[in-house]
């Protein structure tokens, strides 16, 4: 069994380390500040476009994207090295393009839905949301109400979604719907491609979050989308979520892994420096089992995420996997920055420092695309052999 990356692998996870460190590090300072003063979380437009243009003159768009539409074609353990370098930074910043919704449109689209919405936004020139969440329905399919009705060759689709990211900007919004009453989950939910602007999809507002992120709230009211924006087929649309889902829960792990690898590196270089009654942290007992704890649990969540891809990428059942390692990564992660705040003392807990960003991106992690408890529940389900 080989626990190595192979060698290209590794060298695009080291380039992406240095893009990390060269181009997103220096934001930092001011993404902090923005944060502090109540400006949101986020980069000026200008930032946004010099690293495009960066990323882009390194190669690093469409990493996981079909080469014939101009991507690498990488596997997701290649992946999880470049979104663990990603994830060490609180610069808001995502590789051309989103992952997610990348995986679930690759798994779908038709080749007219090829040409006019997975090519461009593989190139980066379009921004995609998803909206799968409504009030009330969070984590169970199920009880997804928002409805899409056939008229004509039409699409007409009425409902509310919640907790969507970028709904406002997005230039396309891949939107989950109940086509079947009777069949729901089991059949009955299907995808629609709907662009900005299409008249009745409206944004009701915007849903300030912790650590100046937002989401948004729609309302469809009588919205019509043409046929050929049904995203793969009627009553299909389940299975292509979950991949998108399991593709965030993977990133969203490898994330944890250099968030917290980040604050570990910190409390390793702060420990030694600071003293306190005369003695340095690095020599206090509390500190150095909080290093081996988090040194240890980090190694086993890396592991545990590579794992997980490696067995994805070969065709595996990997649904228990999936929620093990988003649960389990984002609550060591939450542990391990919770506890080199409590090491770096008050200046832990200011907003000079990325710490507390960290933390509060792990708090809404635990929550996002299930939350812990789910996952746990899901888990056991799967080897109780309780799944309804």
């Amino acid at each position: 069994m080989d626990f190595e990356l192979s060698e290209e692998h590794r060298m695009l996870k080291d380039l992406v380390a240095r893009f990390v460190k060269d181009e997103l590090m220096p934001l930092e300072a001011g993404v902090m500040q923005r944060e502090a003063e109540g400006k949101g979380l986020g980069i000026p437009k200008e930032d946004y476009e010099r690293l495009d243009k960066r990323a882009h003159e390194l190669g690093l768009f469409g990493l996981d994207a079909p080469e014939d539409v101009g991507g690498s074609d990488l596997p997701m353990t290649a992946m999880v090295g470049v979104e663990e370098e990603i994830g060490r930074t609180v610069t808001p910043y995502t590789l051309p393009p989103d992952s997610p919704n990348l995986r679930m449109l690759m798994q779908t689209v038709d080749d007219r839905q090829r040409a006019a919405y997975l090519a461009p936004y593989v190139a980066g020139k379009t921004i995609s949301a998803i909206g799968i969440s409504e009030p009330g329905a969070g984590s169970d399919p199920a009880g997804m109400t928002t409805r899409a009705v056939r008229d004509g060759d039409d699409w007409v689709i009425n409902g509310r979604k919640i907790w969507i990211s970028r709904a406002e900007e997005a230039d396309f919004t891949i939107l989950m719907a109940v086509t079947d009453t009777e069949k729901r989950a089991r059949g009955g939910i299907s995808a629609f491609l709907i662009d900005k602007g299409t008249p009745g999809f409206n944004v009701l507002r915007k849903i300030p979050m912790i650590a100046g992120a937002a989401t948004y709230e729609i309302a469809l009211e009588d919205c019509r989308v043409e046929g050929w924006k049904l995203l793969g087929q009627e009553g299909a649309g389940f299975a292509p979520m979950q991949t998108r889902l399991g593709t965030r829960r993977i990133q969203m792990a490898a994330w944890s892994v250099g968030m917290a690898q980040r604050a570990l590196d910190m409390i390793l270089e702060y420990a030694p420096q600071r003293k306190t009654f005369g003695m340095p942290l690095s020599e206090r007992q509390a500190i150095q089992f909080w290093v081996a704890e988090a040194a240890t649990k980090i190694h086993a969540t890396r592991l545990m995420t590579y794992d997980c891809a490696w067995k994805l990428d070969n065709g595996r059942d990997v649904r228990s996997e999936i929620s093990m390692i988003k649960y389990f990564a984002t609550e060591m992660a939450y542990e391990t920055v919770d506890r080199a705040m409590q090491a770096f003392g008050a200046m832990g807990m200011t907003k000079e420092i990325p710490l507390q960003l960290m933390q509060a991106k792990l708090r809404t992690m635990r929550i996002y695309d299930g939350p812990t408890e789910v996952h746990k529940w899901v888990v056991a389900r799967n080897m109780l052999g309780t799944r309804r």
